[in-house]
C-alpha cells in the first residue's frame, strides 16, 4: 500500500496591501477631442475607458446587430477619426488621445 505525501505548502510573494499598477493609475491628461467626452480633468486610463463606456452606454452606441462594434456620435468621431470602431481598437485609439 502506498502512503501518501503531504501536500506541500504554496509559498506565494505577498503584495503590500492596496499596492496596484502603477502604469494604470497614473493620471494622463486627455487631449481636448477626448476632453469632451470624458473632461478636461487629469485622470487614470481606466478610469478613462470607464467614462467613455458610460458615454456609450448612455448614448446607445453600440451597433445592434454586433454589440462588439462601437458607432461614433459626433464626440467620439473627432476621437476615433472614423465612423465605427470595435471595442479592441477603441482602446488603442484613446491612447494616443492621451498624455
Amino acid at each position: 500500500m502506498a502512503t501518501a505525501k503531504p501536500a506541500a505548502a504554496k509559498k506565494t510573494a505577498a503584495k503590500p496591501a492596496g499596492s496596484t499598477n502603477s502604469a494604470f493609475m497614473k493620471p494622463l491628461t486627455p487631449s481636448p477631442q477626448l476632453a469632451a467626452v470624458v473632461g478636461a480633468a487629469p485622470l487614470p486610463r481606466t478610469e478613462v475607458v470607464k467614462k467613455v463606456w458610460e458615454h456609450i452606454k448612455a448614448a446607445k452606441l453600440q451597433d445592434a446587430a454586433n454589440k462588439r462594434m462601437i458607432n461614433a456620435d459626433d464626440k467620439l468621431r473627432a476621437v476615433f477619426g472614423k465612423s465605427q470602431v470595435t471595442m479592441f481598437e477603441m482602446t488603442k485609439l484613446l491612447n494616443s488621445h492621451l498624455k
